[in-house]
């Protein structure tokens, strides 16, 4: 993971902007250049992924252009090959070094050419202007703001904006800025035509695109590890690994030190597969320690994303100082393509999707987030197959009706497009879906509440949450995450949508805790 920061106009203080750049420095510890372009100034702080050598450092130039992009090209080469047929010739090793020749040749076109997860920040020299990009999910961060003079900014994360801007919002994913507007090039909610294949097509081309989704991220110049909670999602990314790795995959669990549930069944998949495995054990203090820190890194006050981000945080800064890997792969995604325990109660296949869209649209402020942040603070870039743009755009299309559970099971494409192919053994293939915040064990997200509780009496709660108007908070935890938050982002709320919780319009789901474990269909999950 890499950290970018473009300052598109006259920079009144150059210390300060490096300054404000520097508190994002662990994206990317490798090495760090501000350079100053046209106007502004472009900064990179890089994480050597593809192309170690020095000559991957960005910025890139080009006869007078710059570029700095957070992100990984997936196919680059055959790209590479074209423009190197046009005249263009490369220095390093780096994907993103084909950027400024591949705007050279198609413009703004190029966005919806790339198949990648990025966020870049380009400066064309010619016309004299500063041009953004983000990844059409909001894979890679970024966010904006404007100076008091009018002049936007962009930057990897909040925390590079604070004290430069007074606002600072997320940039939408599939977009790009231009000429002071935001222009969709890529929505993938938008289903061009509905897919109404038979079953056995709609499953087989599931595992074909997400089988494809997996390799393509297993190319690196860097060491590459997995996450492996034991459930249904990060378990498939990693056999489909370990199948196409000619040594055994290194991957990793976490869970509490008194009543884990995850670990037996991350375990269970490890030596199916034949995994390097490691546990990490987190205790209660542990978990209260670092809540602050967590809230911090994230830039929310969400619940879900805070109670799931403790145990991915420890995990991966285990990662860090036990290991030299550089990437992981993670399960992200697959909850918003074919449904969580609440899309259960979801009235109408058009309900289903329309949810399914809103949450994809939504996903860049939480889950993605989640693992963005989590790993990234620790040195290292995630990459997320479920969130493939060509997989995504499939599923996406697939007649609602057959991703409803009608059969008994959450996720029966995905299940049922692997079973047979012994990839998972079936007790982990046909597991039910468990919450990772409480997979790592239930006390966690206990101790989190009883810790909330103790801080404030019902009337100090009431008074203190009377003070947000926006995603006020409904309980003790979210007031007392919204109070850590707004010590470390004060009055960015907004960045924000609010909080990640079950369709409250829907009949079952009008609860009070964003846990799966308080719906009637939980049953035993978990377990």
């Amino acid at each position: 993971m890499c950290s970018i920061i473009g300052y598109c106009g006259p920079v009144p203080c150059r210390a300060a902007v490096q300054d404000c750049f520097q508190r994002t420095r662990s994206r990317g510890p490798d090495d760090t250049r501000i350079l100053s372009v046209g106007p502004g100034l472009l900064g990179f702080h890089r994480l050597a992924i593809m192309g170690l050598s020095p000559e991957g450092m960005q910025p890139f130039g080009l006869d007078g252009s710059w570029v700095v992009c957070n992100g990984e090209i997936y196919g680059f080469q055959p790209l590479r090959e074209e423009l190197e047929r046009k005249g263009y010739s490369f220095r390093s090793g780096s994907d993103c070094e084909l950027l400024l020749p591949l705007y050279r040749e198609y413009g703004v076109d190029m966005f919806s050419m790339l198949d990648a997860e990025f966020a870049c920040i380009l400066y064309d020299g010619d016309r004299e202007e500063f041009i953004a990009a983000r990844d059409p999910i909001g894979i890679r961060p970024l966010y904006y703001g404007y100076d008091s003079r009018g002049i936007i900014l962009f930057a990897s994360e909040p925390k590079s904006l604070l004290g430069l801007t007074d606002r600072i919002l997320p940039f939408p994913p599939g977009h790009y800025y231009k000429g002071g507007r935001f222009i969709r090039y890529r929505d993938m909610t938008q289903v061009k035509q509905v897919c109404h294949d038979d079953l056995e097509t709609v499953c087989r081309n599931i595992r074909e695109k997400l089988i494809a989704g997996v390799e393509k991220r297993l190319i690196s110049d860097a060491p590459v590890g997995f996450l492996l909670s034991g459930g249904l999602d990060s378990s498939l990314v990693c056999a489909i690994a370990a199948r196409r790795s000619r040594v055994p995959i290194e991957t990793f669990a976490i869970g509490m030190a008194g009543d884990a549930i995850d670990l037996k069944y991350a375990r269970e998949t490890a030596d199916f597969i034949g995994s390097r495995h490691t546990q990490v054990i987190m205790t209660k203090e542990e978990v209260l320690s670092s809540l602050e820190e967590v809230i911090h890194l994230l830039g929310t006050y969400d619940i879900t994303t805070i109670r799931a981000s403790v145990g991915m945080y420890l995990c991966c800064k285990a990662i860090h100082e036990r290991t030299g890997l550089r990437v992981l792969l993670t399960g992200e995604i697959s909850d918003e393509l074919f449904g969580y325990k609440y899309t259960d109660f979801a009235p109408s296949a058009q309900a289903f999707q329309d949810e399914a869209a809103k949450r994809l649209r939504e996903l860049h402020m939480y889950d993605v987030l989640r693992a963005d942040r989590c790993i990234s603070v620790n040195s290292l870039e995630a990459r997320v197959p479920f969130g493939d743009l060509d997989f995504v755009e499939y599923v996406m299309s697939i007649d609602p009706e057959k991703k409803r559970n009608t059969y008994g099971k959450g996720k029966y494409l995905l299940r049922h497009a692997f079973e047979g192919q012994g990839y998972l053994p079936d007790s982990i293939l046909w597991r039910e879906k468990a919450a990772f915040s409480d997979a790592v064990g239930h006390s966690m997200v206990d101790y989190l509440k009883q810790y909330a509780e103790e801080r404030y009496t019902d009337a100090e709660y009431e008074a203190l949450r009377q003070k947000y108007t926006h995603a006020q908070p409904f309980t003790k935890e979210s007031l007392l995450y919204r109070e850590i938050f707004e010590a470390y982002y004060p009055g960015q709320g907004q960045m924000v949508a609010g909080f990640w919780m079950p369709n409250k319009a829907w009949p079952g789901c009008d609860v009070a805790d964003p846990s799966a474990r308080v719906l009637s269909n939980y049953g035993a999950s978990g377990l």
